[in-house]
């Protein structure tokens, strides 16, 4: 797989993560929704760390920096 997640995006998405787990376990956000969002912060957080996102590729976007 080739990396099309950049350092800013990562940095987004580590925070969306963390803003939907807090919510989730706050019990701010609770029932159906609230798994919703510890669902969308799980997928934000593994494709930060994997630096691979599926739909990205669909799409066409990439975020990384080119390499020289």
């Amino acid at each position: 797989m080739k990396q099309n997640v950049g350092t800013i995006d990562k940095v987004l998405r580590i925070a969306i993560a963390s803003i939907m787990a807090y919510l989730y376990f706050s019990e701010t956000v609770t029932g159906t929704l609230g798994i919703i969002a510890l669902a969308i912060g799980a997928a934000a957080l593994i494709t930060s760390a994997v630096g691979f996102c599926g739909l990205y590729s669909i799409i066409g976007v990439n975020t990384c920096k080119v390499k020289s």
